[in-house]
């Protein structure tokens, strides 16, 4: 019986899991997105084109992969509609190539000024949502009182959908928010609804455990990065959903002996969209010079990037939250023409230094502690093999294998699907 890898940001998001997913589908029969919503961005670069997808797996541009969207994401049928349709105008038929789980959460109209009004009641201590509507949707899936695909083909979906937009309208108006206007969204929204109804709808854990059985591979892909998971990310400043590798057992319904290879994808240094804490964040023109080189704006938001070194001490907590086996390293390009390049192996809190992503991130100072390494100061991006690597480079990456205890199997130089090496 085949299992199910799994592909994850191991930082704050960002971390180029599109590319990564886009390389790695040839060798998979399946592509499925396990949580999330269209607060995602995920960048694919080739053949002189680029995409950004933000709820469609990004095996799509793939001939002969079958793409699912699984039960732990939550749907904007408009979203959805319109990049599907850019999609097709490729020449692609998405609907041969991509499934819905029935049991995946619609984001209403309502949703989105939910979560604007929301915002604008925390005032300074908002959290820097991506205003999808995607909190909401996930609240309202906790409070059992959702819409999902599968009730799209109910008799009595209008009726359904009228009275939960009339609930949110309610608290949108105890709320004291006034600055929106419904009309024309629900329009499309329902408009998007009917066009869904071309592909098929699916029980995916009754699919995929079945695909399992019989052999066929897949690989499932997460959004947002794992430091923002809603429970062991920098809480209140998180997503909505479990980003972790677990969320791949309730997201698709597979069970926990079913995961097989966990990809753990981070960037040469870090970055972050967004509040919350960030111990390694630079404000100078170090910054400022990883941001500018690395293009560091949302995909999705076009807000620009916090950026900093590699944080050591995050990312072997996410390689033990999520078990991963093996870790592919991007945008080592970026850092090309730096002269030395720093990485945090522990934090000083309290008066100590300690080795571990502690619970007070929000609320404490964290001073990061840096092993400094010589810079490699060469372009990279015409590197195919791992032996073409300048010899700074490959220390840096023994030195992160050998403190996360995991092997960096794949190293990107830069954006297109062909600038990659994978090692052996």
């Amino acid at each position: 019986m085949k299992k199910v890898d799994v592909v994850l940001g191991m930082q704050w998001g960002d971390e180029g899991k599109g590319k990564v997913v886009d390389v790695l589908t040839p060798d998979y029969d399946v592509v499925a997105r396990f949580q999330g919503g269209p607060n995602a961005g995920h960048s694919i670069h080739f053949a002189g084109k680029s995409f950004v997808l933000h709820t469609v797996p990004s095996g799509i541009f793939r001939d002969g992969a079958t793409n699912i969207i699984g039960n732990g994401v939550v749907i904007d049928p408009v979203i959805l509609m319109d990049e599907i349709s850019q999609i097709e105008e490729m020449g692609l038929d998405c609907t041969s190539r991509l499934q819905i789980a029935k049991r995946a959460n619609l984001i209403l109209p309502t949703h989105r000024i939910l979560d604007a009004a929301n915002e604008a009641a925390k005032g300074k201590s908002k959290i820097g949502s991506t205003l999808k509507g995607i909190g909401p949707a996930y609240t309202d899936k906790i409070a059992r009182v959702g819409l999902r695909v599968g009730d799209i083909s109910a008799a009595d979906f209008r009726a359904r959908y009228d009275a939960l937009k009339a609930s949110h309208l309610a608290t949108i108006a105890n709320l004291g928010y006034t600055d929106f206007d419904i009309c024309a969204y629900e329009q499309k929204w329902f408009e998007a609804v009917e066009a869904l109804r071309r592909f098929t709808f699916i029980d995916n854990e009754v699919l995929v455990n079945k695909y399992l059985q019989d052999g066929i591979s897949i690989l499932a892909e997460g959004a947002q990065g794992s430091l923002l998971d809603v429970d062991f990310g920098t809480y209140p400043f998180v997503t909505s959903s479990n980003t972790l590798c677990a969320g791949a057992c309730t997201g698709l319904g597979v069970a926990p002996s079913r995961i097989g290879n966990v990809y753990g994808i981070f960037k040469a240094y870090c970055t972050r969209v967004g509040a919350g804490p960030f111990p390694t964040e630079l404000f100078d023109e170090t910054g400022e010079a990883l941001r500018r080189i690395g293009h560091e704006f949302g995909a999705t938001t076009g807000r620009p990037r916090r950026c900093g070194w590699l944080d050591l001490v995050a990312l072997k907590y996410t390689v033990i939250m999520n078990g991963a086996t093996s870790l592919i390293m991007m945008k080592c390009d970026v850092m090309n023409d730096f002269d030395t390049v720093k990485v945090a192996v522990g934090y000083e809190m309290d008066g100590q230094t300690i080795d571990w992503f502690p619970y007070e991130a929000n609320d404490k100072e964290i001073k990061p502690v840096y092993r400094e390494f010589k810079g490699w100061k060469c372009d990279v991006t015409k590197c195919r093999s791992y032996e073409e690597l300048p010899a700074e480079l490959k220390e840096y990456i023994s030195f992160i294998e050998e403190y996360c205890g995991v092997p960096v199997k794949v190293v990107s130089v830069g954006p297109d699907r062909e600038e990659t090496i994978v090692r052996g």
